[in-house]
């Protein structure tokens, strides 16, 4: 019978101890919980001010762009103003024929 009190026993002080390890694994899965929570909100701050970088950026490259393209087509009408005023007939006869092959292609 002492047998059977040891076992009662052990048991006992076994269950005590499962049930003290259960508390201690929920309570560090709700600290888990926690901790995956502010990482989780911080990572989309993080991502969100990138983001928000990132549009920025590709705004202000954009931009950039488009000024170029701007400069570009200034120079171009600069180029072609200058040339028309030096050779008024040869550019005249130039949209003359552009003129007829855009005819030319309507009708078809």
């Amino acid at each position: 019978m002492a047998t059977g009190a040891g076992k009662t026993a052990n048991e006992a002080r076994t269950n005590s101890d499962l049930e003290a390890d259960i508390r201690q694994l929920k309570a560090d899965i709700d600290k888990l919980t926690k901790q995956l929570a502010k990482t989780g909100e911080h990572g989309y701050g993080t991502a969100r001010r990138a983001a928000a970088e990132g549009v920025e950026q590709l705004r202000a490259q954009g931009e950039a762009a488009f000024d170029s393209l701007r400069g570009n087509a200034r120079d171009i009408e600069a180029q072609m103003v200058a040339s028309v005023r030096e050779k008024p007939v040869t550019s005249l006869a130039i949209a003359a024929g552009v003129g007829f092959l855009f005819a030319l292609l309507a009708r078809r």
